[in-house]
């Protein structure tokens, strides 16, 4: 299946600081690395699969178009800044690695920078913990929720600072 991101860039540039000038090429690595790296840990496999399965057809539609409008995407909103933040000031080039630097503009200092993360990441574990209640009091809803048997997928958190109890 070809990648199926639950968020776009306006959705990030909408709900974030991030000014609405920036290419599309250097965030939406971000929105795929909090998609996979973080939501899926706590949505597991088959549910984040379900999810971009039904965006794909077109069939997005009652507890689960609710689950993602609603929950998912305010914590991927806050995820994908919180990946994207401390490397929003470098790119890499022909040259090597470089810092960019706006003519009417200050970078701000490591301590700044270290607060903006830690504030995205207060925003996205209150949205993330918000997310896995509704899931948990919905839980008949969701029977990709608890499937993941198959070989490499990933079996969802059972609370936002992963010490879930499995039986």
């Amino acid at each position: 299946m070809a990648t199926v991101l639950l968020i776009s860039r306006q959705d990030a540039v909408k709900f974030t600081n991030i000014n609405g000038s920036i290419d599309t090429d250097i965030f939406i690595q971000y929105i795929k690395e909090a998609q996979d790296t973080i939501l899926q840990s706590y949505l597991g496999t088959d549910l984040l699969e379900k999810l971009q399965a039904d965006i794909t057809a077109g069939t997005l539609a009652g507890n689960y178009l609710t689950l993602t409008n609603t929950y998912i995407k305010p914590a991927l909103i806050q995820w994908s800044y919180v990946c994207f933040l401390p490397n929003a000031p470098y790119k890499i080039g022909n040259n090597g690695v470089y810092k960019k630097n706006s003519d009417n503009a200050e970078n701000i200092s490591l301590d700044e920078l270290n607060n903006l993360i830690d504030n995205a990441r207060l925003k996205a574990d209150n949205y993330t913990r918000r997310m896995i209640d509704y899931i948990n009091d919905n839980t008949a809803n969701f029977p990709e929720y608890s499937g993941n048997d198959s070989p490499g997928d990933v079996y969802p958190k059972g609370d936002i600072n992963g010490i879930g109890w499995y039986l």
